[in-house]
């Protein structure tokens, strides 16, 4: 009886070491997972932020450059098409395509002296700048939690945990090799 006790207590605290250690794989994975809620929401946020400067930058610029209303169109449908996004694939997408639109602009702003001059524009100019880097920041932030809620739910032995338990693999927030670097916004 002795011995079937003992046995019987190993086997129980055995099967405690393995329920504490699924306990603690299982709630590092949910908190990775809600690092990357949180980290997605930075990136949203400072695309908002973007959005939201881009009607006054668009009307400093009607202003002065009435003729190039294909331009202007460009970049509200980018911006539009960017508060619609709502994947991680979206986001990326329409923030390309705002970078596209943007780059355009900065090109025909550069035909008008006068708009370069301007001190709203100025202050525009330097606010989504300082926008820019911020995105750069939370996408960076974002694909390093990423990068590790995905190495953690591939090692072993949390890939058993995560398969029990249906945990995937994110998606990192991803532009074009040739859109890595910000959009110019030098306009001396």
């Amino acid at each position: 009886m002795k011995k079937s006790l003992v046995v019987l207590i190993v086997i129980v605290a055995i099967l405690a070491i393995i329920g504490i250690g699924i306990g603690m794989s299982y709630n590092e994975i949910v908190t990775l997972k809600e690092d990357i809620s949180n980290e997605y929401s930075n990136i949203d946020v400072q695309l908002e932020r973007r959005a939201d400067l881009i009607p006054n930058l668009v009307n400093t610029v009607k202003g002065y450059v009435e003729h190039e209303e294909k331009t202007i169109e460009m970049i509200t449908s980018a911006r539009e098409n960017l508060l619609k996004a709502n994947t991680v694939d979206e986001k990326a997408k329409a923030n390309e395509d705002l970078d596209n639109a943007l780059n355009a602009l900065m090109v025909v702003v550069e035909n008008y002296p006068d708009l370069k001059a301007n001190e709203n524009f100025i202050n525009l100019q330097d606010e989504l700048a300082g926008t820019e880097n911020r995105i750069s920041t939370a996408r960076r932030d974002y694909n390093e939690t990423v990068k590790s809620y995905n190495t953690k739910i591939q090692k072993f032995p949390t890939n058993i945990i995560a398969k029990i338990f249906n945990f995937e693999k994110e998606t990192y927030f991803e532009v074009e090799e040739s859109k890595t670097e910000n959009p110019t916004v030098d306009f001396s």
